[in-house]
């Protein structure tokens, strides 16, 4: 079933890149494993998905420290809140963190980061919601970019960013529009936008990496 999901997505997602004159290498997807069994992740593993989302420090630990043990190829993405209190954890289990959005946690992550002796790829979260609680505001986000960039441990990519929570269309757009022009300031090679409900509009917008949960999974379980 997931496997029938994914091509059937893919197909879609290759034609919205082809109709904005994109090419498919410049599109990734990310299988947002969240409350998903590992029997789910190594379903999505075979069917050609290999860039996953957790949301939670101990779930991601407990999932994928015997998916890694396995030898399966795999990246491992951070994008639920930062807590600072967790950050040196979260620096040594995954791959890149995409919900970086204030100092406070960009201190600790570097912290974490030299102790586990790596160079940690992050993303900037902006917020471009009224309804989103976290995330760097647009104007901040080029001064909090230079900020990141001083630290030796962490490697700025980009940028990532949530949707409104809305039914018109044109108001996810012009976030997602927001979003690009400020990740056009920022730099990096990363513009995380779009999940299952809003794909479309996002890779309009130019987004590199889409967040895909639901399309790909089915619902979550409760």
């Amino acid at each position: 079933m997931l496997a029938e999901r994914f091509a059937a997505l893919r197909g879609e997602i290759e034609r919205e890149l082809a109709a904005c004159g994109r090419a498919r290498e410049s599109l990734s997807i990310l299988a947002v494993s969240k409350k998903q069994s590992l029997a789910a992740i190594r379903e999505a593993h075979a069917a050609g998905l290999r860039l996953f989302g957790e949301n939670y420090l101990q779930e991601a630990a407990e999932k994928f420290a015997p998916l890694r043990a396995e030898g399966l190829a795999l990246e491992l993405h951070f994008i639920g809140h930062l807590q600072s209190n967790k950050a040196a954890k979260i620096a040594a289990l995954a791959d890149c963190v995409q919900s970086l959005d204030r100092e406070e946690a960009a201190t600790a992550l570097e912290r974490g980061a030299e102790r586990a002796g790596r160079i940690l790829p992050v993303l900037l979260q902006l917020n471009i919601s009224p309804s989103e609680r976290f995330g760097c505001l647009p104007a901040e986000a080029p001064r909090f970019a230079e900020r990141i960039r001083a630290h030796a441990h962490l490697r700025l990519d980009g940028v990532m960013a949530v949707a409104p929570i809305a039914t018109d269309r044109g108001l996810i757009s012009a976030a997602f529009e927001e979003a690009a022009k400020t990740f056009a300031l920022v730099g990096g090679t990363t513009l995380s936008i779009g999940m299952s409900g809003d794909w479309r509009e996002a890779i309009r917008a130019g987004s590199t990496m889409l967040r895909i949960g639901s399309a790909l999974f089915g619902a979550r379980p409760s």
